[in-house]
């Protein structure tokens, strides 16, 4: 048996696809039941820095960070089994898990002090993973850049906003 009869394939892409969209519809749709019904009046009360985003700017910017995360972790799911795959997968899952846990966090317990204990390994984790779909995948890691810049942004209004309130 030679060393490429040992290696098996990674999922059919329909199964990858409906895995990797729906693991993260639902980590968004996690997230929106912890975070819509507290942005009036608790978030809308908080004093924010002067960073601060418009409110119509979250859903865009979300739908499409989302996006390139579904379309990531797609790539990893169809690539054949390999070094760093396992552990890619794993950490984009723990990643996934700590982002909706963020907006439990942060606006169900109406907590930004809990909002940033989250984020600090969140962002971590995103690095992390980034580096090795990118490893894996050139596309799949450039597709987790953009979440990597809005989570540190995020951690930036999250520290600023516990400060400004605490």
């Amino acid at each position: 048996m030679t060393d490429s009869a040992k290696i098996r394939p990674g999922l059919p892409p329909r199964r990858a696809a409906l895995i990797a969209a729906g693991l993260v519809f639902l980590d968004s749709i996690l997230g929106q039941l912890a975070t819509l019904p507290n942005l009036l009046p608790w978030y809308a009360s908080l004093t924010k820095p002067s960073f601060t985003p418009p409110n119509f700017i979250f859903g865009p910017v979300w739908t499409l960070l989302y996006a390139l995360m579904a379309l990531a972790f797609w790539r990893i799911l169809i690539l054949p089994e390999q070094k760093g795959r396992k552990l890619a997968i794993l950490l984009f899952l723990a990643q996934l898990a700590l982002n909706v846990l963020w907006s439990w966090a942060f606006f169900a317990a109406h907590s930004p002090l809990l909002g940033l204990i989250d984020i600090v390994p969140q962002l971590i984790l995103v690095a992390a993973t980034l580096v090795l779909f990118w490893r894996l995948d050139r596309l799949a890691g450039f597709c987790l850049l953009p979440l990597l810049l809005w989570v540190s942004y995020a951690g930036a209004l999250n520290l600023a906003i516990w400060r400004l309130n605490g």
